[in-house]
């Protein structure tokens, strides 16, 4: 089974298009065991979405034990929710090969955010996994993404080009793009180029970004494959010993809250 209908599949079984961000800091954290509180998490989350998408900083900063942990952990993860390495990844051919089988052979991903800026050498190594998918950066959701992804060229800013590109790459039907909540008219725009696509739409909660606006620019034309990414706001819902349930809660709200959205995109 590809990614795409691994994700079809737990989103209609779930009546979901949330993910859920495992970005586990230990300053944030209720609990001093970072395994134990992402499986607390997913224990209680995990017939509410349609992904999870664990930041592999969260756990290179916690060294070598915290990569054992992300491994333990994503096997952990039921086989049905597709898991998302966000790695931002990229480099020249060989290295690029080497970082993709570190995230989809090795760690077991189904899908991982890649850095195009290299160029098409860069990507190919990742999108060379055809059951696995690719998540461009393409409009990103923090504010500096304006320094480069609005620059022009041929009358175009680059978040366009990035977009086009990922159209015309898309040989195997194995890419997405990463376009940010905070940015809606050029989620919009993002959405016409590639109205097939599977979008990663990071931003909402701590960054600020509009679920409305998310949703209904994001999905496509079946209401489907706007992945709405959450973290914090459902991570850090309480500091209390029922943060598990309280995750579940903030998760479940905001699951419903889509389906409304989506409801009324159609």
């Amino acid at each position: 089974m590809n990614f795409t209908d691994k994700l079809l599949d737990a989103s209609r079984k779930n009546k979901s298009w949330l993910c859920i961000g495992l970005d586990p800091d230990p300053e944030l954290m209720p609990v001093a065991d970072v395994l134990q509180f992402n499986e607390a998490i997913i224990e209680a989350t995990s017939d509410l979405v349609c992904a999870y998408k664990p930041n592999l900083a969260f756990y290179e900063a916690l060294g070598t034990e915290g990569l054992a942990i992300l491994e333990r952990m994503v096997k952990e993860i039921p086989g049905n929710i597709p898991v998302i390495g966000d790695a931002k990844r990229s480099d020249i051919g060989n290295t690029a090969r080497a970082y993709a089988k570190a995230l989809f052979s090795v760690l077991g991903f189904d899908a991982a955010t890649v850095n195009p800026y290299l160029g098409y050498d860069s990507v190919e190594p990742f999108i060379s996994y055809e059951d696995k998918e690719v998540f461009i950066l393409c409009r990103t959701s923090n504010k500096g993404a304006t320094d480069f992804q609005n620059l022009r060229s041929d009358g175009l800013p680059l978040y366009e080009i990035v977009a086009r590109k990922a159209r015309e790459w898309n040989i195997h039907g194995n890419i997405g793009l990463v376009v940010g909540a905070t940015y809606p008219e050029e989620l919009k725009k993002v959405r016409s180029i590639c109205p097939e696509m599977p979008l990663l739409i990071p931003g909402i909660g701590a960054q600020g970004g509009d679920l409305a606006s998310a949703v209904g620019y994001g999905v496509d034309a079946r209401g489907e494959k706007a992945i709405i990414n959450v973290s914090r706001q459902i991570l850090y819902a309480s500091k209390e010993k029922d943060f598990a349930q309280a995750a579940r809660n903030v998760a479940e709200k905001i699951r419903n809250q889509v389906n409304d959205y989506r409801s009324k995109a159609r």
